[in-house]
């Protein structure tokens, strides 16, 4: 197996407790891939996702190996969840349950909407019930995988064939909660005046399942995965990096790294980009046309900030809206920097302060950005004026005045670098013919015995997603027609 992200570890935990002799080759000193660590100056910053939802995928893993996951990590359902801030003035509080969430709607929208949320909420955890076990954890061979008709009758009933913005409009009246519960599209990659009301589903698992936060940030479920799948006998090796899948007759016979070694197996299971394995890893030989013609999400800008002190009435999580909220989706999927950004801001001192030295605190900023398929600008040059202008938004927002001890920008050219396509970690876009049995299939076309996890394949983005996409790889080994005994 290549890559020890999120997906890479779900699918050598599964083949190792399934018996099989798992290598997972890892080119950076940790593991985790995008939900890594960097370390500085006495900080500890998440590099990747920085929300943790339905966290009993992780718990599976453990189940499997006959272990309880909170002997190895701390979790906390968060309340508030988010903080949404919207260019009136008005915030909204996500709490951290249905029937607290219908009190902080009565509050601010009305006693009317706090009704419609609950009956949304419902609404949502059904269309959810539909779609998990034959939408989103499947492999799928062909389009036919969706043609079953009792199934198919009940998403268009609950109105996963709408479009998301009309969807939630059509049970929210309040514009506030409407954008709260459509901003998500923009993990898949789209607007939620495009997208499919099936990705009310992300809205469903971020704002009603519960998001949580683990002791030590989202790198903390890295590192147990990455134990965990030691303990289950999966040889797991750290700063290896592969050069190459090594093919005989049209088959993957094993993978060559940097140094020369060639680790030799029967199934090769890749965790990096899947675009970027494609070129990288087998070629272009070997690489699908389809492949060159895929469409990418909007990227975006992180600055990671390791600041002296608290952050002023911040929340774990705070969400600052756009006056113009469709324009904003306009500019990414057109290519073009937002001329009106919304923004995120995560702080996960508030629920883990030693990630700080004593009385400091560090702060996540995400602004989307175009990928590299858009406007042509220098990130390079562009990157510490992102800085600057975290620091005004973050200080206008009346979070007081930053005083940074440390700071890294992450643009969407540092995501290219670290093996992502378009310079995206959100990988490629989630519209219509990119998605289910249209999205890139997790076994390669062209070579056999090479699978793939991760969000570039099925089911896609997000970390919940991503463990779904390692049992989906796991699957495609352990069915395989001629299974060996070795995955690497």
């Amino acid at each position: 197996m290549v890559g020890a992200g999120l997906g890479g570890l779900a699918a050598a935990i599964r083949l190792a407790c399934a018996g099989r002799q798992v290598t997972l080759l890892e080119r950076d000193e940790v593991p985790g891939g995008r939900a890594g660590r960097l370390h500085r100056d006495g900080f500890a910053f998440d590099t990747g996702p920085s929300v943790l939802t339905m966290p009993h995928l992780v718990g599976e893993l453990f189940e499997l190996a006959g272990e309880r996951m909170a002997d190895h990590l701390q979790l906390e359902r968060l309340d508030p969840a988010y903080r949404a801030q919207f260019h009136d003035g008005s915030q909204l509080l996500v709490r951290g349950s249905v029937e607290a969430m219908r009190d902080e709607v009565a509050a601010v929208c009305g006693p009317a909407e706090a009704d419609r949320f609950v009956r949304f909420a419902d609404h949502l955890r059904r269309l959810y019930e539909a779609e998990y076990d034959h939408f989103i954890d499947t492999n799928f061979d062909s389009v036919l995988g969706l043609a079953r008709p009792v199934v198919m009758a009940r998403l268009l009933r609950l109105g996963g064939f709408r479009r998301l913005h009309r969807l939630v409009a059509s049970h929210l009246r309040d514009w506030r909660l409407i954008r709260l519960f459509t901003f998500q599209a923009m993990y898949a990659g789209m607007s939620p005046y495009e997208a499919l009301g099936v990705y009310a589903v992300i809205a469903y698992m971020d704002a009603v399942a519960g998001v949580y936060f683990p002791a030590g940030g989202i790198f903390s479920v890295s590192r147990v995965l990455a134990d965990l799948a030691v303990r289950c006998g999966v040889e797991l090796r750290l700063g290896a990096d592969v050069e190459r899948v090594e093919i005989a007759g049209g088959r993957a016979t094993g993978v060559r790294t940097l140094a020369g070694d060639v680790v030799p197996a029967d199934h090769v299971v890749l965790n990096p980009d899947l675009p970027v394995a494609y070129e990288q890893l087998l070629g272009a030989r070997y690489t699908p046309r389809r492949i060159a013609r895929l469409r990418y999400s909007p990227s975006c800008v992180v600055v990671h900030l390791g600041l002296s002190g608290p952050l002023k009435d911040a929340a774990h999580h705070n969400i600052h809206f756009a006056a113009g909220y469709r324009e904003s989706f306009d500019d990414l999927l057109a290519g073009r920097t937002q001329r009106d950004p919304s923004w995120f801001l995560t702080v996960p001192t508030v629920g883990d302060p030693a990630m700080a030295p004593h009385g400091g605190s560090v702060g996540f900023y995400l602004l989307p950005a175009p990928n590299l398929h858009g406007d042509a600008i220098d990130w390079d040059v562009q990157g510490p004026a992102e800085l600057v202008s975290a620091l005004r938004r973050i200080e206008q927002a009346g979070y007081g005045t930053p005083d940074v001890v440390t700071a890294e920008v992450v643009t969407p050219a540092d995501w290219r670098r670290a093996g992502m396509a378009a310079g995206t970690p959100f990988a490629a876009s989630h519209h219509f013919a990119q998605t289910g049995p249209f999205r890139p299939r997790n076994v390669a076309s062209t070579v056999d015995g090479v699978v793939f996890t991760g969000s570039g394949t099925v089911p896609g983005v997000g970390v919940p997603m991503v463990l779904v996409s390692g049992k989906l790889a796991a699957e495609r080994v352990l069915q395989a027609r001629t299974p060996g005994s070795r995955a690497r």
